[in-house]
């Protein structure tokens, strides 16, 4: 009894001993977490530390991101804080570069190997975008910064995009969750950089920079009345006249012309070009996959027409391509132009997601032109577009990404989908709250397809369902055919992203615009007022008065009377 009453009372003593270690830790940790929980990133940086990473959303990245600025010269200037946190981001994408390929290796399966592809192409063409910010903050101009500004926005949020869609084309949630985890660094310092940029006013000010510069000051054109930096892009552009100029290639099936397929046309694009080059289309079913890549810049292509010129293809999800790579015609290079070409993707509802074309090219624009598909058939994902007097079909999600992008006096279709499938128009990709970009559908019409029409009030039809946290889509003096549902619009999934969407309609006609019954989310809003719609006008959504002039195209610099 006595060595069993021994054994109990060092059992209790070392349950006692155990019972204080552990209030031990977790006072400890209580101490370290109360001190460093609360504690202010820029309590201890430097003035111009604090005054760049104020506006930031992730400050302690931001200010370890500065590291090597603010602590090696005393004597460094704003340029200097800023390529060191566009380097940065540069670092760190190249190490989820990296990363996305060792993650890529567990991919067994033909469709997310190929979205590991993907992901290392879509974060190159990032790393591309910052880049391009980095040579035009290379400059001891400060008012260059300003003027700039609605420039480099446009370069950084293509740069989030491009993150995003890497993630968002993965599909086995293990492997998307490693990468998102891979590229956790990159995308905070990206929205960091957006962040800055959104405040660089502030930022100028407190560097005791003047910031009374205007992009429009008289002091600061040049004498074709456009800023230095306009009149740098109008120069690399070149004037076209889009009324059927004379090409420089000619594309035939029938061997009348240079090249019997459009990408050969592509692979002759010279070097060292100045200006335009002009590609004609003769009427044909062009069964290939086109891709004008990052370096073919200024295409101007044209065919006789969308229903006689057609780009085809039908590769698609179901069949084990990504969505990022099933698009039939797909333009990267800046300064794209195309009109009278057909753009389709034949998969059919039962291929899922299938792109007919998808464009990412900056200062892109599309007149009398076609898009044909079904779900995804439009993806704009990047950079600033403009689509006029186009027809856009298809049925789910069918006009999305994340571009600033104004479809204007365009017919949109809705087609009918698979059996217990609801059809959305829109699905736009705003990831950033600072990001710029956004689809815009102006004077358009939104009708049903003539198999749909008999069976349009069974199956749903919405402007839109938001894709990400800040998807922003404005619907303004369109007529929207009946078979629009009341609701407007659909969730994604239950309340995600319903408080911090974006979604607008302003001066709509037709049966399907009574807003009377829209849905009630905090981030709709039936707008009234021309001001607020104006926002979404040529020049201060797409800056389209500096580049939509370089073409005959036509287009409505603000809203109708």
């Amino acid at each position: 009894m006595k060595m069993k009453g021994k054994v109990i009372g060092l059992v209790v003593s070392i349950i006692i001993i155990i019972g204080v270690a552990i209030g031990l830790v977790f006072c400890v940790r209580h101490a370290y977490n109360s001190n460093h929980q609360h504690k202010d990133p820029l309590a201890s940086t430097s003035k111009a530390v604090h005054a760049i990473c104020s506006p930031t959303d992730y400050k302690e990245v931001c200010v370890h991101s500065l590291g090597s600025v603010s602590k090696n010269n005393q004597s460094a200037t704003l340029y200097d804080y800023i390529q060191a946190a566009i380097k940065s981001n540069v670092d760190a994408i190249r190490q989820s570069i990296d990363k996305s390929q060792l993650i890529g290796k567990n991919a067994k399966d033909p469709l997310n190997k190929m979205s590991f592809d993907d992901c290392k192409e879509l974060l190159e063409l990032s790393i591309n975008e910052l880049h391009i910010v980095l040579n035009h903050t290379n400059d001891s101009n400060f008012s260059t910064l300003k003027e700039m500004e609605h420039e480099i926005k446009n370069w950084l949020s293509a740069t989030i995009s491009y993150q995003q869609s890497c993630i968002d084309g993965i599909e086995k949630l293990n492997l998307k969750e490693e990468m998102s985890k891979g590229l956790d660094l990159a995308s905070k310092l990206s929205s960091n950089m957006l962040a800055i940029m959104s405040e660089i006013d502030t930022i100028l000010s407190s560097f005791g920079i003047e910031t009374n510069v205007t992009i429009n000051s008289k002091q600061n054109l040049q004498k074709d009345g456009y800023p230095l930096w306009v009149t740098k892009y109008r120069k690399l552009l070149g004037r076209i006249n889009t009324n059927n100029p004379m090409p420089n290639v000619i594309v035939a099936q029938d061997g009348s012309g240079q090249y019997k397929t459009i990408s050969d046309a592509i692979k002759a694009y010279p070097k060292n070009l100045k200006g335009r080059y002009v590609i004609y289309v003769k009427a044909g079913i062009y069964n290939e996959q086109v891709l004008i890549n990052k370096d073919q810049i200024n295409i101007f292509m044209y065919g006789d027409g969308p229903r006689k010129t057609i780009v085809t293809g039908r590769k698609s999800n179901r069949d084990g391509v990504s969505t990022y790579q099933s698009a039939s015609f797909a333009v990267i290079g800046n300064g794209f132009i195309a009109k009278a070409m057909g753009f389709q993707n034949t998969a059919g509802p039962e291929g899922h997601q299938a792109v007919a074309l998808r464009v990412q090219a900056d200062m892109s624009a599309f007149y009398n032109c076609r898009m044909d598909g079904n779900q995804d058939t439009l993806y704009a994902q990047a950079h600033r577009q403009f689509y006029r007097n186009c027809v856009i079909s298809g049925t789910v999600d069918f006009i999305f990404g994340d571009a600033n992008v104004i479809i204007q006096n365009s017919l949109i279709i809705v087609r009918k989908p698979m059996d217990n499938q609801q059809n959305t128009v829109t699905a736009q990709g705003k990831k950033d709250p600072r990001e710029t970009t956004g689809i815009v559908i102006h004077n358009c019409r939104i009708v049903p397809e003539q198999k749909l029409y008999p069976v349009r009030f069974q199956i749903p039809t919405f402007l839109g369902r938001p894709w990400k946290e800040y998807s922003t889509t404005m619907i303004m003096q369109s007529t929207l055919a009946d078979f629009i549902q009341p609701a407007g619009w659909m969730p994604w999934a239950g309340t995600f992203a319903l408080d911090t969407l974006n979604y607008g309609e302003f001066g709509n006609r037709g049966p399907g615009a009574d807003t009377s019954r829209r849905v009630r989310w905090k981030g709709y809003h039936v707008v009234t007022n021309r001001d607020e719609a104006m926002r979404f006008t040529i020049g201060p959504f797409i800056q389209g008065q500096n580049w939509l002039p370089l073409s005959s195209m036509p287009y409505l610099v603000g809203l109708k009377n």
